[in-house]
């Protein structure tokens, strides 16, 4: 290796750093949740030991998520990438004082252990293409323009591992399992910040950017994306279901909602493409919006426990209207964001001309089904229902309403739910996307949002006119009847919003795949982690420091190169 190449690139950085309307559109969003995750962060984590360390992990995340959108050349992006994953660490882990917890660890080693893939991926490529010339030719490899054929096996191994790299940090199966851990147990702003936003951008961007830039794509290649993220949605949204934890719920609907931008990419038509890139800006703003919304509500109750929690709506009536607005942007309810790039998705499968398409449109669409099923749990548990008598001894010990710095981000938040979706047609996202999709975007079945948004309104309006005109007649009033009980009367006759879907883990088929996940069969992770302490186990066993043992082994040894050799 020639040191002065390797200096000579150091002092030469051009070619290294590029700014495209995506990367640029990418960053944009960037700085928009940094600022609003310091502001939450303000009043959140006041009263925290060390807190400038905290700000500290959050601005170089930040400049680092930068240094990626913009990379222009693989060794770049290695190092910016490399070190996310470690202040993905730290923030995990930060202000905890009972050591490390399972889910950091978890995290570490599976972005880690895939961003040694990346590096084997990257490696490929050189090899394929600029290996000639040398450590230097490594050092200015560009990203894009590459246009590497998927024909031989050292391409589509490069492609899976750059394409895995791009699975782990997004959460997209089977590298999911460190999310919906990272959210039951890193802080609140962490969770919204990392894998709610950030990580789903960088995430999708580089999927986006291998897929579109670097390699030429097949269509059986194109296939397997949209069955990984069909697999995705359903998997997920299923395991959501059965939640019972506020945050572990909402990491688990983080995990589902990659399934939309991995499906569209893998359509490789413009709409479908753009689809998902959309989905991916949307997913980032109502994600942050719930998972910073409910760590208001969690402090407020004591608790993240669905089954205790209950009857916010009157404490926190604000942060109820903005966790509403992004619940139905997740699930997909005009005129939210949300449904304008689901929509574009479905039209991308439609039109993909993908043998399987019936396939994944249906598993796209009840996606979004089982998410609205599973959000109307959760408002009702957290806000509709009635509270425990823990819940109401918190309440009732702290009236102060909400801060104004935890606010203003969720009410930011899910104005742009609104904003996005409402005018989605107006703002001119496919300026941004033409140059990864290369290609005009045509909508098929375009909706008029506007017209669709007065309709809503003007339903909203009617209903409300005729419940006035049924309160003008004064009605009897009667309490309600309850198998002969009066709620308030019997405490423990509290109905949770969680009990109703406690069946659907009892019911025929899904019984035992709930099982299965329950005994971690299809953690990657855990189940690595088994394959390797089996290996431990057996070279334990064969290696115990007995002389007899050794001798027995040599014996063996011995044995076998005699018949070899005979």
């Amino acid at each position: 290796m020639n040191l002065n190449l390797i200096i000579d690139a150091l002092r030469n950085p051009k070619g290294f750093f590029v700014a495209t309307p995506i990367s640029i559109l990418c960053a944009a969003f960037a700085a928009l949740f940094f600022v609003l995750v310091i502001l939450y962060s303000i009043k959140h984590m006041k009263g925290r030991t060390g807190l400038w360390r905290y700000y500290l992990y959050t601005i170089l995340t930040f400049i680092s998520t930068v240094g990626v959108l913009f990379a222009n050349n693989f060794m770049v992006l290695l190092v910016f990438w490399g070190f996310l994953g470690l202040l993905l660490y730290l923030l995990i882990v930060f202000g905890r004082r009972d050591g490390t917890p399972a889910a950091a660890r978890k995290a570490l080693v599976i972005v880690g252990g895939t961003d040694v893939l990346m590096l084997f991926g990257i490696v490929l490529i050189w090899k394929l293409t600029a290996g000639s010339s040398g450590f230097h030719g490594l050092l200015h490899m560009p990203i894009t323009g590459m246009g590497i054929p998927l024909s031989g096996t050292a391409s589509i191994i490069a492609y899976l591992c750059l394409a895995s790299a791009a699975f782990a940090k997004a959460g997209a199966m089977p590298f999911h399992t460190w999310v919906p851990d990272t959210a039951e147990n890193a802080p609140t702003p962490v969770t919204a910040y990392l894998p709610a936003s950030l990580d789903k951008l960088l995430g999708i961007y580089f999927l986006a950017r291998i897929t579109l830039d670097v390699f030429e794509m097949t269509p059986t290649m194109n296939t397997i994306l949209m069955a990984i993220g069909s697999i995705t949605i359903i998997a997920a949204v299923m395991m959501a279901l059965i939640q019972h934890d506020l945050k572990r719920l909402l990491g688990y609907h983080a995990v589902s909602q990659v399934g939309y931008m991995v499906l569209g990419i893998g359509t490789g038509n413009p709409i479908g493409i753009a689809g998902g890139l959309f989905h991916m800006f949307n997913h980032s703003i109502y994600k942050s919006c719930l998972f910073l919304s409910g760590g208001i509500a969690e402090r407020r109750a004591g608790t993240g426990n669905l089954a205790r929690m209950g009857g916010l709506i009157k404490a926190i009536p604000l942060v109820f209207l903005t966790f509403l607005i992004a619940s139905l942007a997740i699930s997909g309810v005009p005129p939210m964001n949300g449904f304008a790039s689901k929509w574009l998705v479905y039209q991308g499968v439609i039109t993909s001309g993908d043998s399987m398409w019936v396939l994944w449109l249906l598993a796209a669409m009840l996606g979004s089904a089982l998410t609205l099923a599973s959000f109307m749990k959760l408002i009702h548990s957290v806000f509709l229902g009635q509270p425990s008598d823990g819940v109401k001894k918190t309440i009732a010990e702290n009236k102060r309403g909400t801060s104004i710095l935890t606010a203003i981000p969720v009410v930011v938040l899910s104005l742009l739910c609104i904003v996005l979706g409402v005018f989605a047609w107006k703002i001119p996202f496919a300026e941004f996307f033409r140059p990864e999709i290369r290609g005009q975007v045509d909508f098929p079945g375009i909706w008029q949002s506007g017209l669709a948004t007065l309709m809503i309104i003007a339903g909203f309006i009617a209903g409300y006119l005729i419940y006035l005109a049924g309160t003008l007649k004064k009605a009897r009033t009667a309490a309600p009847f309850i198998g002969g009980e009066v709620l308030e009367d019997n405490p423990d006759m509290r109905v949770s919003g969680v009990d109703f879907y406690k069946t659907i883990r009892e019911l025929g088929l899904l019984k035992g795949i709930y099982r299965w996940a329950e005994k971690k069969y299809f953690d990657f992770y855990e189940v690595a982690g088994k394959f390797t302490g089996g290996f431990g186990v057996v070279f334990s066993f064969m290696h115990n420091g007995l002389l007899s043992r050794y001798i027995l082994w040599c014996l063996i040894g011995l044995v076998v190169l005699c018949i070899v050799l005979i």
